[in-house]
């Protein structure tokens, strides 16, 4: 019998560490080669882990909701071929170190300074820095949802290893915590056997929000998902890092609405493919960057990387109302046909949840069309690291002044709206002005006899 060590495989470029969802095989289990035996969760997308051998599942060597390095073992296999080193594990991407340690956790473990010794807190929580270290409590495993609103609730160590957990090996999930808590009466919030002096006195009595809401009446709880949680940390960053300025300008498309009617019926008989007004737009950007190349930028510090390719990344709303960016990879190299048939397959992929780390990788420029939902404008918030995004609004009829060899009409138009949001730390107001007003006269300017 052998021994193979599964390891966390690279899931992109940038991608350096994952969170494991759920187990899909236990241990004892057989498994067949490309079987899956996880699900986990990067800061991109969902993707599954697969064996590339057969054999039983001997152990699992990191907890659900745990974070793994790439490269990390994630799982012992006990095959049926001799005690060997498999091909495929020589080709992963770190190997592992030869030690008489425990397989690598699934939570991070804290380097503990010579002359030094890490200890749970066994008293009541009052700071956060008595929870740093192990996501474990002696054999007891918590997550750190659990051990947040236990740190929120004044909660001891002591005291959650006494809470019957519902879990799997009995792990204590947030339901059981939030249900003890509610259920606890109020003499007894605090823990027994702590005794606290007067409190001092203060001028001003400040209201105290309870870090854990209790449900009255007709409200209800709803728990972030872990993609949620992602999209709002993300958001919070942008906004912290990026002092933001929002453009805005009016564009008539009646050109380009009256083109796409007469051809679309023709262009999906021939292709097989929808066109939408999306490709159109990132056209219309791509032919704007190369004319202004520093939009196409990041910031490092106090250094401007100016991209060599334009890619570009388009705002997808998930069914289950989040939301993703997947990139169509080197956008000035492909023409309408070519973007046409990269947004619908990202699209679809992004609807089926196949997307995979690459797909949502490398952006440079984002579009978020929100006309989509009836909005004709908005002030959107830059997808980091990029310097600034477009929101283009919907298009709607609307009497505008039209000036003709005889003079100024009034006449009925398709007009729209688009927005940027830029980094005022690198895109001055002309540049960001300048830029938008050029996508509009891409837009403006459309060959209405063009062939696709």
């Amino acid at each position: 019998m052998a021994k193979y060590q599964l390891l966390l495989p690279k899931m992109g470029e940038s991608v350096a560490e994952a969170t494991i969802i759920k187990w899909i095989k236990n241990p004892g289990d057989h498994i067949e080669a490309d079987d899956v035996v996880m699900e986990i969760a990067t800061d991109k997308v969902d993707s599954e882990v697969p064996s590339p051998v057969s054999g039983r599942l001997v152990e699992q060597c990191c907890k659900e909701d745990g974070v793994v390095q790439v490269g990390a073992v994630i799982a012992i296999i006990e095959t049926d071929e001799e005690e060997q080193v498999p091909p495929a594990q020589q080709q992963s991407i770190v190997e592992p170190q030869q030690s008489h340690e425990p397989p690598v956790a699934a939570f991070q473990q804290p380097v503990n300074i010579p002359g030094t010794e890490l200890l749970e807190p066994k008293g009541p929580i009052s700071d956060t820095s008595q929870y740093m270290g192990s996501f474990k409590s002696g054999s007891r495993f918590y997550s750190p949802l659990v051990k947040h609103i236990a740190l929120q609730e004044k909660i001891s160590i002591d005291e959650l290893d006494r809470i019957p957990g519902s879990g799997a090996e009995g792990r204590l999930t947030k339901d059981d915590l939030l249900n003890y808590i509610n259920k606890k009466p109020a003499a007894q919030k605090e823990t027994p056997g702590e005794t606290t002096g007067p409190e001092p006195k203060k001028m001003v009595q400040e209201p105290v929000m309870p870090a854990t809401p209790v449900s009255s009446g007709a409200d209800e709880i709803i728990e972030m998902d872990r993609m949620r949680r992602l999209i709002a940390d993300h958001m919070v960053m942008s906004k912290q890092t990026a002092p933001h300025v929002t453009s805005f300008i009016e564009a008539d498309v009646t050109g380009l609405v009256l083109w796409r009617e007469k051809i679309k019926n023709s262009f999906e008989k021939r292709e097989g493919e929808k066109i939408t007004f999306t490709p159109i737009f990132i056209e219309a950007v791509v032919k704007a960057i190369k004319d202004y190349p520093m939009v196409n930028i990041s910031v490092n510090g106090t250094q401007i990387i100016k991209k060599a390719a334009i890619n570009i990344s388009m705002a997808t709303a998930l069914p289950n109302g989040n939301l993703i960016v997947p990139v169509i990879k080197k956008a000035e190299e492909l023409n309408l046909l070519g973007l046409t048939k990269a947004v619908n397959s990202l699209a679809n992929k992004a609807r089926t949840g196949k997307l995979q780390p690459d797909d949502v990788m490398d952006g440079t420029f984002t579009i978020t069309n929100i006309g989509t939902f009836g909005n004709v404008m908005g002030t959107p918030i830059i997808n980091q690291p990029q310097v600034a995004i477009l929101a283009v609004g919907a298009i709607k009829k609307k009497p505008a002044v039209i000036e003709t060899a005889e003079g100024d009409v009034i006449a009925i138009r398709h007009m729209m709206f688009l927005s940027l949001a830029y980094d005022h730390r690198v895109v001055d107001g002309a540049l960001g002005g300048s830029f938008l007003r050029r996508i509009a006269d891409y837009l403006e300017n459309w060959d209405t006899e063009r062939n696709v």
